[in-house]
């Protein structure tokens, strides 16, 4: 597995990662079991960066993830967020919240230390020099590696960055997804690397979209524009069109999307999530397709195409 940089604080991570997040949040009831083998098979397959966050089942997705990464915990590298709280899921990155939740997420982990600690999403109640000054405190305590952003903007970057370098900026991002795109430029100026999640755009780009009917009543899918029914079958027509493409290059339309991604920039590392070891295998795979010029046009220019606006967080 090739390996990227993300900022310039020494921070080196597979270039493909894993997103834990529907092991236990957004997308339905998950298996333990299943999960775990996924996520050590991930490894297998020279997978070193693991994704997670308090929000994720509010630390059960923490513990899940832990427990798969005890027996290798020395190999990779393990990120979570604060700065949610069960209530409403508002915001609420208060310097004691902070404090409660990253040492509750050390436990979770079974770790004594958080290889890159994000803020989840911005609070508006909280400037973010506060913010990023508590984190500072976990770097100089040893309990964390390097800092991130996620969810967030322009000036929020800018400052935070200003206090304690930041690594890591974590933005959803694929074919479907494409408005992070206007902050590549102050990243580029920073010095900071990028982390996409939901590289996948929430499963339309599996390869087994379905309409919104299809899932769950709790399903994140049914709150999402891109499954609206006036959204739906043109987002629909997107996918035949990449699957095209894909398919004349003999790979699958995740590893086409995924490789598309990896084109866009030498630091911007997607971290796909799967509970299913087959489906696992074949996102890692997308790290050796490599997208002609012509393609990568041909795939920016279908994803102009994509109705609906992507869900923040």
């Amino acid at each position: 597995m090739q390996q990227r940089t993300l900022g310039r604080q020494g921070l080196t991570v597979s270039a493909i990662g894993y997103g834990a997040m529907g092991t236990t949040f957004a997308y339905g009831p998950g298996d333990d079991t299943e999960s775990v083998a996924a996520i050590r098979h991930a490894h297998e397959l020279g997978v070193t960066h693991f994704d997670t966050a308090e929000l994720y089942g509010w630390g059960t997705g923490e513990r899940l993830l832990g427990a798969a990464l005890a027996p290798i915990r020395d190999e990779v590298t393990i990120a979570t967020k604060f700065g949610f709280t069960p209530e409403a899921y508002a915001p609420d990155s208060r310097p004691e919240h902070i404090r409660q939740v990253v040492d509750a997420s050390l436990q979770n982990l079974g770790t004594d230390s958080i290889d890159l600690l994000y803020q989840h999403v911005h609070d508006p109640a909280v400037p973010i020099e506060d913010v990023v000054g508590v984190m500072q405190e976990f770097v100089q305590a040893g309990k964390v590696r390097y800092l991130g952003l996620s969810n967030t903007d322009a000036d929020q970057i800018r400052r935070a960055h200003a206090v304690h370098p930041i690594s890591a900026f974590q933005t959803e991002y694929s074919v479907f997804s494409r408005e992070s795109e206007a902050l590549f430029p102050l990243v580029d100026e920073l010095g900071i690397g990028v982390v996409a999640y939901s590289p996948l755009a929430r499963g339309f780009l599996s390869g087994a979209v379905q309409p919104a009917s299809a899932y769950a009543a709790d399903d994140i899918r049914q709150q999402l524009e891109w499954w609206a029914p006036e959204h739906f079958d043109a987002n629909v027509a997107v996918v035949a069109a990449l699957t095209e493409i894909a398919d004349a290059k003999g790979v699958s339309l995740s590893q086409l999307a995924l490789a598309w991604i990896l084109a866009k920039r030498a630091d911007l590392v997607p971290i796909p999530g799967s509970r299913n070891p087959g489906r696992v295998a074949e996102n890692v795979a997308a790290a050796e397709v490599r997208l002609t010029d012509d393609e990568v046009a041909r795939i920016d220019a279908l994803s102009r195409d994509v109705r609906g606006k992507r869900a923040m967080g």
